[in-house]
């Protein structure tokens, strides 16, 4: 499969680059409000990278002009910081990927612009939800295809709908390595977990349907139908036991902001 396991040290790192990750996004939450330009996010991502001795990966990452990728409402991943203003009410998510000492940890999360409407509030928490679910199906003997199914139950089964076009990945030596991981699919199918494997599990979910469009920066995916999409991702381990997230956030905690 071309999957690369991670050994002890290796993992060391991960976990490190992972805890950056992590409080970068923290760094963010406490920026968030309306009025702020996505670029602002971005700068302050850059600058809080360089100054913890990492580089972000999305810099120049075939072709990405940012440090960070940004996405407000209806735009489901990839979105461009620039000249947008957050306002109250949006929904944004915020992606990071620090390189540090060569080794890559990958997250996001999806934050509200002043107080969520309740459309908002149920979006959120799904895609939430939804990265929990597919999360507790990460143990060896289990395959890629029950964390996939986990999550398309889930959401599904909430009334919203999951993305195909974007999928997890290995990460820790590069930016994306293999296996994919889709957040859809069969219980008992795809290639089965081992121990020492590291990927991301990152669920974008939809309020509407699930088709999307590219638009003509190449980069940025929104909604076909225009409503909001949200995502939550971490850089799981798969440990003897189970699984380990080496960018640990809280899911399940209140979702107020």
């Amino acid at each position: 499969h071309g999957i690369r396991l991670k050994g002890k040290a290796d993992v060391e790192v991960i976990r490190k680059a992972g805890r950056l990750a992590v409080e970068t996004l923290d760094l963010v939450e406490s920026h968030i409000r309306p009025g702020i330009r996505t670029e602002e996010i971005n700068t302050l991502v850059h600058e809080f990278t360089i100054q913890k001795g990492a580089v972000p990966a999305p810099l120049h990452y075939r072709g990405f002009p940012k440090s960070v990728c940004v996405s407000v409402n209806e735009e489901i991943c990839h979105g461009i910081p620039g000249e947008r203003i957050l306002k109250e009410g949006d929904i944004v998510n915020v992606d990071i990927t620090p390189i540090l000492d060569g080794y890559y940890a990958d997250a996001s999360k999806t934050f509200f612009v002043g107080p969520p409407g309740p459309e908002a509030l149920n979006l959120v928490r799904v895609a939430r939800n939804s990265l929990w679910a597919g999360m507790g199906m990460v143990r060896p003997g289990n395959t890629i295809g029950d964390i996939g199914y986990a999550i398309q139950t889930y959401a599904e089964g909430e009334g919203c709908s999951v993305v195909r076009e974007f999928v997890g990945h290995g990460v820790g030596f590069e930016f994306h390595e293999a296996p994919q991981v889709p957040h859809y699919g069969q219980k008992g199918k795809g290639i089965p977990l081992v121990p020492g494997m590291v990927f991301t599990i990152e669920p974008m979910i939809n309020a509407g349907k699930k088709d999307l469009q590219i638009l003509s920066d190449n980069w940025t995916a929104v909604t076909k139908d225009g409503f909001s999409s949200a995502q939550f991702e971490q850089t799981i381990l798969v440990t003897e036991e189970g699984f380990e997230s080496l960018t640990p956030f809280d899911l399940d905690g209140p979702l107020m902001p």
